[in-house]
């Protein structure tokens, strides 16, 4: 485990002391699996549904009874990608349980193993590359042939699920539908951040998941708890935090999880030992952050095409906005038509840089948001 400099962690998981709460969350997530269900985690981005996974999966009782994989799919492009990268997840996680539980995944993927190979001394090392996967549909029933006869029952969890339905090749979805309908030996944890088309994807009847999993949904963490969890890393490490402060920053982060790490994190680090944190800090730590910020905004919309960039400026000045394509709204930032305005947000949806919830649009970025505005 390595050192750990500031108790407010915004980048992967570094065990349960920095982990905030998410108890009723994590009750649920096992009493699901345990009984034999799947799970659909349903959240906005960077709400921490990604931390949740791997807390939960950290558990002492899971480790010690299963065999635990996570893989993030945000970044892959089709099949191909996903087989890659859980064929590498399954060979890095079953490396602490030796050589016996290697082999046998090793004598399952008959379609990669001329990139797997064992030192004298049994440790694995992948070599496999993107163009090695010749034939993903047959590597992914290697795979689940493997989940089935795994020594130990399994589960897999697949961060942003959503995106399968972006991969070039057909059926997609309802090719994993039938491996995990039939596969008995592991439990599935799908999560994923565009709402809408996650619960389409499990609560539509036309759509293969239809009714296979148990739903969930996630929000913002009790500001209360959080408090108290902030407090104790502060007094921990020898300074104080105030009252109000907690409150200050989740009116500034909107709950929203990674926001709220990201400000105490900065908050954190500007107070010294034997210091105070007071809520005079929180205007401060944004501006911070808004300024280390900066020069990647800047890049940010300088690459964008003109008119995306107009209505993203366009919508970060207006706030959540339910009708982009409205005569006012064109009108009041100067817009040249709603077509051209209805073109550029599907561009600026489809780059993440605005989302599409309950009928509003809003800039996905919260702190991106801030900067623009403070541009006037």
């Amino acid at each position: 485990m390595k050192i750990v400099y500031n108790p407010f962690i915004i980048s992967g998981y570094e065990g349960a002391k920095y982990f905030c709460d998410r108890q009723q969350e994590l009750e649920q997530l096992r009493q699901e699996i345990e009984n034999g269900n799947n799970v659909a985690l349903i959240a906005s981005r960077r709400m921490g549904k990604s931390g949740l996974i791997q807390h939960y999966l950290a558990q002492p009782q899971l480790q010690d009874a299963y065999y635990t994989f996570f893989i993030d799919i945000y970044d892959t492009l089709s099949l191909s990608e996903l087989v890659l990268k859980l064929s590498r997840n399954i060979l890095t996680r079953l490396k602490p349980h030796g050589l016996t539980a290697l082999q046998r995944f090793w004598d399952c993927v008959h379609s990669l193993q001329a990139g797997i190979s064992f030192s004298p001394m049994g440790e694995p090392s992948f070599n496999v590359q993107i163009g090695d996967i010749h034939e993903s549909q047959t590597t992914l029933d290697e795979i689940f042939h493997y989940l089935e006869i795994a020594d130990r029952p399994c589960i897999l969890a697949i961060d942003e699920f959503q995106q399968i339905g972006n991969y070039p090749e057909k059926n997609v979805e309802a090719t994993l539908r039938t491996y995990v309908q039939h596969c008995h030996n592991a439990q599935f944890i799908f999560a994923g951040s565009q709402r809408h088309t996650m619960s389409s994807m499990f609560t539509s009847a036309a759509r293969p998941f239809f009714q296979s999993v148990s739903i969930m949904h996630l929000g913002s963490i009790d500001m209360t708890t959080y408090d108290t969890f902030a407090k104790r890393h502060f007094q921990e490490n020898g300074r104080i935090l105030a009252d109000g402060v907690t409150q200050a920053v989740y009116k500034q982060s909107m709950g929203v999880t990674w926001y709220t790490q990201k400000l105490f994190n900065t908050l954190y680090a500007l107070t010294d030992k034997g210091e105070t944190c007071t809520t005079e800090l929180v205007d401060e730590a944004l501006d911070y952050v808004l300024r280390t910020q900066g020069y990647s905004y800047e890049e940010t919309l300088f690459r964008l095409p003109e008119k995306q960039k107009m209505v993203l400026i366009a919508l970060a000045q207006n706030g959540p906005t339910k009708s982009v394509t409205s005569g006012a709204f064109v009108r009041k930032y100067g817009l040249s038509s709603a077509s051209t305005v209805q073109s550029a947000i599907r561009g600026l949806l489809e780059k993440d840089f605005v989302t599409y919830e309950q009928g509003t649009y809003y800039v996905y970025d919260l702190f991106l948001w801030y900067w623009i505005k403070k541009l006037g």
